[in-house]
């Protein structure tokens, strides 16, 4: 072993919070990064800071992930764009509008304000709204991020040169406390920390991942269409789908006065290509709701490729290496919540590898042994 404490493989958003974390709390890290900061999976998402309930550990993950931001760094904040939104959950029918109050009673009862929201009140918060929404859910807490800004950020922040960055690092082989980089470099360390999203398959190849590609879609300036990052309720559910393909309402105003469309899920799918059917049925849906965007040019549309695990809940914690020879810590499988979780999910890692508490009400869910 080396004088390095951690490695960090992957620089996106939770490699770099998990490298600032572990070098805050005293660890020298080196953070290896393949590409540049904030690339892969990070680039390619829209930022969104949601406070979310879909699976058994997630609204308690997601509710620190949100505040945890909420805390952050001034300057962080001020580099990252981060902008209080907050969340505007709709509803199309009946039946969703009984969900949405099922789900304003669950987060009243951890403290998460919200509020529902009449027809009338809808209108009035978001008038570009078309009548297929017919009540909506407030939750004034939560934000965007631009992400790629966030992940340089925090990755150039030495901890008083503890901290140190390795771009055009993709490494390709790892035991329990090295890793070697494609171009031969070998680094060792203490720990090994495997947080490079999809890629971690490559490396850990028994690690129970799943490849989900999302497409996004993002206009021209169109200041003051939206006040809020507005998305049907279907949303949640469409997350932790079992269909091969879902499309849904999921649209957010940038700081710029664009407007980034989505959303999309592909399970099984790892090519990082656009597929012209999709982008279609996501500007069909985002017309469904928002009929002013029928003139609107899109400027662009791109994918990403996210790493979803079987519970729907990131992996933190022990991984077994292939051969056998010993483990090393993994967060990955974050899948559309590696924004929202980052700065937690830093948090977690940090007290499994040098101590320290838990966040309150994580303690079950992430042991010392790991998720």
């Amino acid at each position: 072993m080396g004088t390095t404490d951690c490695l960090i493989v992957g620089g996106g958003i939770v490699g770099a919070a998990c490298a600032r974390e572990l070098a805050r709390a005293g660890a020298t890290v080196e953070l290896l990064e393949a590409e540049h900061l904030g690339a892969g999976a990070t680039s390619a998402g829209m930022g969104h800071l949601v406070t979310m309930d879909g699976v058994p550990g997630e609204l308690e993950l997601t509710r620190h992930g949100v505040e945890a931001w909420r805390r952050e760094d001034e300057e962080l904040k001020r580099v990252a764009e981060h902008v209080g939104t907050g969340t505007l959950w709709v509803a199309s029918t009946p039946a969703e509008v009984e969900q949405l109050e099922r789900q304003r009673q669950v987060f009243a009862a951890v403290g998460v304000d919200s509020a529902l929201l009449t027809c009338a009140q809808l209108r009035a918060v978001e008038p570009a709204l078309s009548d297929a929404a017919c009540a909506g859910l407030r939750v004034a807490g939560d934000a965007i991020v631009y992400a790629p800004k966030a992940a340089q950020w925090l990755g150039r922040q030495s901890c008083g040169g503890r901290l140190r960055v390795h771009r055009g690092a993709r490494v390709v082989r790892l035991g329990a406390h090295w890793v070697e980089a494609a171009d031969g470099r070998r680094f060792d360390a203490a720990h090994v920390v495997v947080a490079c999203g999809w890629q971690t398959r490559a490396l850990l190849p028994d690690l129970p991942l799943v490849a989900k590609r999302g497409h996004l879609l993002i206009t021209d300036r169109y200041p003051g269409t939206l006040r809020h990052h507005v998305l049907e309720i279907g949303y949640a559910a469409s997350t932790h789908a079992h269909s091969a393909v879902s499309v849904s309402f999921n649209v957010q105003p940038r700081p710029s006065g664009q407007i980034l469309i989505g959303s999309s899920r592909e399970i099984g799918v790892d090519a990082a290509v656009e597929d012209p059917a999709i982008v279609r049925r996501l500007a069909a849906r985002a017309l469904h709701f928002l009929p002013g965007l029928a003139g609107a040019s899109v400027l662009r549309a791109w994918t990403g490729v996210r790493a979803a695990s079987p519970t729907g809940m990131p992996i933190i914690g022990r991984a077994r290496l292939p051969d056998g020879q010993g483990q090393v810590w993994v967060a990955t499988g974050h899948e559309g919540l590696g924004v929202t979780t980052a700065l937690v999910t830093a948090a977690i890692l940090r007290a499994l590898i040098v101590g320290g508490a838990l966040p309150q009400g994580l303690e079950s869910t992430y042991a010392k042994e790991g998720s």
